[in-house]
């Protein structure tokens, strides 16, 4: 292998995860966005100078952390929220009767605020920082079965906007790519039972004090910035929360 003298040259081992570093580098600068081709992997091997088998390797590992999709016959793709085979990795609730049911977002409320120190700790910013909270229900078919309220920070998602929510036709996250250039990839929940209030009960159409299941959900993008602090409440009358284990 030659001697590196690129800046974006690796400097340590092992190899193929400095190369990866280098990758995932570009997807935080929106060299490569959502859903678009990267470069094959005889270019990125000659961009980094090294050998193709370890750019390989680096995409593989990409690829298995849903960061790449490798098409077969058209090349590798920056994994986007717009692919149907996104939506169930954040998304774990399903019918008792089984089978996948398109859910569909409809929001109660979107305002501006300053953070309080809860918020802004969990968000990796400082208290008084402005946030943006929206309160929506998830919808199947046609039945509301969770409650949201999902706290962003201010700056990144400063266009966000009751009005954008009503009018967007697509998932929230891929509302989120597309718009703020903000993607989602990986989340850390915590679950726990809880009792339903009186208000949440009218708005998911239960009884005040049926059990609902509480899902407090911390979401990174790139570089492990937390972008989004959300909090839950899904009715399992007809839906359960389904994980699979291997």
């Amino acid at each position: 292998m030659k001697r590196q003298t690129s800046a974006e040259s690796p400097s340590f081992s092992p190899l193929y995860r400095q190369i990866k570093g280098l990758m995932i580098q570009a997807l935080e600068k929106q060299e490569w966005r959502p859903g678009e081709m990267i470069p094959s992997e005889a270019e990125l091997a000659s961009r980094f100078q090294v050998s193709q088998g370890t750019v390989r390797k680096a995409i593989d590992e990409m690829a298995a952390e849903n960061l790449l999709v490798r098409k077969q016959g058209k090349g590798t793709f920056v994994a986007s929220h717009s692919d149907p085979r996104a939506f169930f990795r954040f998304l774990r609730l399903v019918p008792l009767s089984g089978g996948v049911e398109p859910a569909h977002s409809r929001p109660l409320e979107c305002w501006r605020a300053k953070a309080r120190p809860e918020a802004a700790h969990i968000l990796g910013i400082q208290p008084g920082d402005p946030v943006i909270i929206v309160r929506r229900l998830l919808e199947f078919s046609g039945k509301p079965v969770v409650l949201d309220e999902i706290y962003l920070p201010g700056e990144i998602f400063a266009g966000l906007t009751f009005d954008v929510l009503k009018e967007s036709q697509v998932s929230l996250y891929t509302l989120f790519e597309e718009k703020f250039g903000v993607r989602m990839i990986r989340a850390e929940e915590r679950i726990r039972a809880v009792a339903a209030d009186r208000t949440t009960a009218e708005l998911l159409g239960v009884r005040e004090g049926s059990p609902l299941l509480s899902v407090e959900r911390t979401s990174f993008t790139y570089g492990n910035r937390p972008v989004e602090w959300r909090r839950g409440l899904y009715s399992t009358e007809k839906h359960c929360y389904f994980n699979e284990l291997t």
